[in-house]
Protein backbone atom coordinates (compact mmCIF):
# COMPACT_ATOMS: atom_id res chain seq x y z
CA UNK A 1 0.00 0.00 0.00
CA UNK A 2 1.39 3.59 -0.84
CA UNK A 3 1.97 6.06 1.44
CA UNK A 4 -0.62 9.16 1.98
CA UNK A 5 0.94 12.70 0.42
CA UNK A 6 0.70 14.66 4.15
CA UNK A 7 2.83 17.46 2.89
CA UNK A 8 3.80 19.67 -0.02
CA UNK A 9 7.56 18.28 0.72
CA UNK A 10 5.97 14.84 -0.10
CA UNK A 11 4.45 15.72 -3.31
CA UNK A 12 7.63 17.15 -4.45
CA UNK A 13 9.38 13.76 -3.99
CA UNK A 14 6.99 11.88 -6.48
CA UNK A 15 9.00 11.88 -10.13
CA UNK A 16 6.56 11.91 -13.37
CA UNK A 17 8.23 10.14 -16.41
CA UNK A 18 6.77 10.32 -19.88
CA UNK A 19 5.58 14.20 -19.73
CA UNK A 20 5.02 15.96 -23.02
CA UNK A 21 6.89 19.11 -23.34
CA UNK A 22 5.51 22.70 -22.65
CA UNK A 23 4.10 24.10 -25.61
CA UNK A 24 6.25 27.37 -25.46
CA UNK A 25 9.12 24.72 -26.27
CA UNK A 26 7.56 23.31 -29.47
CA UNK A 27 6.59 26.86 -30.48
CA UNK A 28 10.08 28.85 -29.93
CA UNK A 29 12.08 27.14 -32.83
CA UNK A 30 9.38 28.30 -35.20
CA UNK A 31 10.66 31.83 -34.30
CA UNK A 32 13.55 31.45 -36.44
CA UNK A 33 11.73 31.23 -39.74
CA UNK A 34 10.22 34.56 -39.96
CA UNK A 35 12.38 37.15 -40.96
CA UNK A 36 12.83 40.40 -39.46
CA UNK A 37 9.84 42.67 -39.83
CA UNK A 38 8.90 46.44 -38.86
CA UNK A 39 5.84 46.97 -36.20
CA UNK A 40 4.12 50.33 -35.39
CA UNK A 41 2.31 50.41 -32.18
CA UNK A 42 -0.38 52.83 -31.48
CA UNK A 43 -3.01 52.88 -28.70
CA UNK A 44 -7.15 54.14 -29.41
CA UNK A 45 -10.30 54.10 -27.80
CA UNK A 46 -11.78 55.69 -30.59
CA UNK A 47 -15.30 54.14 -31.65
CA UNK A 48 -14.61 51.43 -29.09
CA UNK A 49 -17.18 52.82 -25.91
CA UNK A 50 -13.72 54.34 -23.93
CA UNK A 51 -11.99 51.41 -23.82
CA UNK A 52 -8.23 50.95 -24.90
CA UNK A 53 -6.62 48.87 -27.16
CA UNK A 54 -3.36 48.29 -28.46
CA UNK A 55 -2.94 48.27 -32.13
CA UNK A 56 0.39 46.36 -33.89
CA UNK A 57 0.18 47.82 -37.60
CA UNK A 58 2.78 48.19 -40.75
CA UNK A 59 2.38 44.69 -41.49
CA UNK A 60 2.45 43.27 -44.79
CA UNK A 61 2.10 39.31 -44.12
CA UNK A 62 -0.17 36.46 -44.90
CA UNK A 63 -2.98 35.33 -43.12
CA UNK A 64 -1.57 32.40 -41.11
CA UNK A 65 2.19 34.39 -40.20
CA UNK A 66 0.09 36.99 -38.93
CA UNK A 67 -2.16 34.98 -36.85
CA UNK A 68 1.04 33.38 -35.47
CA UNK A 69 2.47 36.17 -34.51
CA UNK A 70 -1.19 37.68 -32.73
CA UNK A 71 -1.95 34.42 -31.03
CA UNK A 72 1.75 34.37 -29.29
CA UNK A 73 1.06 38.03 -28.46
CA UNK A 74 -2.25 37.27 -27.16
CA UNK A 75 -1.42 34.44 -24.85
CA UNK A 76 2.23 35.75 -23.53
CA UNK A 77 -0.19 38.72 -22.41
CA UNK A 78 -3.18 36.69 -21.03
CA UNK A 79 -5.59 39.14 -23.01
CA UNK A 80 -8.34 38.82 -25.77
CA UNK A 81 -8.01 40.89 -29.52
CA UNK A 82 -8.40 40.09 -33.20
CA UNK A 83 -7.02 40.46 -36.84
CA UNK A 84 -8.74 43.31 -38.87
CA UNK A 85 -8.00 44.71 -42.37
CA UNK A 86 -4.18 43.52 -41.85
CA UNK A 87 -4.05 44.96 -38.14
CA UNK A 88 -3.47 43.08 -34.52
CA UNK A 89 -6.32 44.66 -32.43
CA UNK A 90 -4.56 43.79 -28.62
CA UNK A 91 -7.33 45.09 -25.63
CA UNK A 92 -5.54 46.89 -23.23
CA UNK A 93 -2.71 49.56 -23.38
CA UNK A 94 0.14 46.34 -23.35
CA UNK A 95 2.41 49.14 -25.58
CA UNK A 96 5.32 48.27 -23.56
CA UNK A 97 4.88 44.63 -22.94
CA UNK A 98 4.10 43.98 -26.83
CA UNK A 99 7.16 45.89 -27.59
CA UNK A 100 9.48 43.56 -24.95
CA UNK A 101 8.07 40.30 -26.95
CA UNK A 102 8.56 41.52 -30.56
CA UNK A 103 12.22 42.78 -29.83
CA UNK A 104 12.92 39.19 -27.91
CA UNK A 105 11.50 37.50 -31.72
CA UNK A 106 13.73 40.00 -34.01
CA UNK A 107 11.80 42.20 -34.83
CA UNK A 108 12.32 45.91 -35.01
CA UNK A 109 9.14 48.13 -33.23
CA UNK A 110 8.39 51.87 -33.18
CA UNK A 111 5.76 53.65 -30.48
CA UNK A 112 3.82 55.83 -32.55
CA UNK A 113 1.30 58.33 -30.86
CA UNK A 114 0.13 59.22 -27.09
Amino acid sequence: MKKKLNSLTDLSTIKFDNLSPDKEDIIDPIEEEFEKLYFELHFSKKGRSGKIVTIVKGIDLDKDTLGYISKKLKRKLSVGGSIKDGEIIIQGNNRDKIEEILLKMGHSVKKIGG
